[in-house]
């Protein structure tokens, strides 16, 4: 299957830092729901799933860092 882009984006210098907040933005309420799973987990009869649940927020935060505007 071939994706065509419908738009070019030229990484200009406001593109980049939009970008850039983007990012810093999921990737700290990325991090805030790793830390709030690991409250409730805490408080939880079955701490399992919200571990895992925590798990994978921490992940998605540092593969976050990671990406490119050029991946998109």
């Amino acid at each position: 299957m071939h994706y065509i882009r419908c738009m070019s984006i030229d990484n200009t210098p406001d593109f980049q830092r939009g970008w850039d907040a983007a990012i810093a933005a999921a990737r700290s309420w990325h991090a805030a729901k790793a830390k709030q799973c690991l409250v409730l987990a805490r408080r939880n009869r079955f701490p399992k799933n919200l571990e895992r649940e925590s798990e994978f927020h921490t992940q998605s935060a540092e593969q976050l860092a990671m990406l490119s505007w050029d991946d998109v």
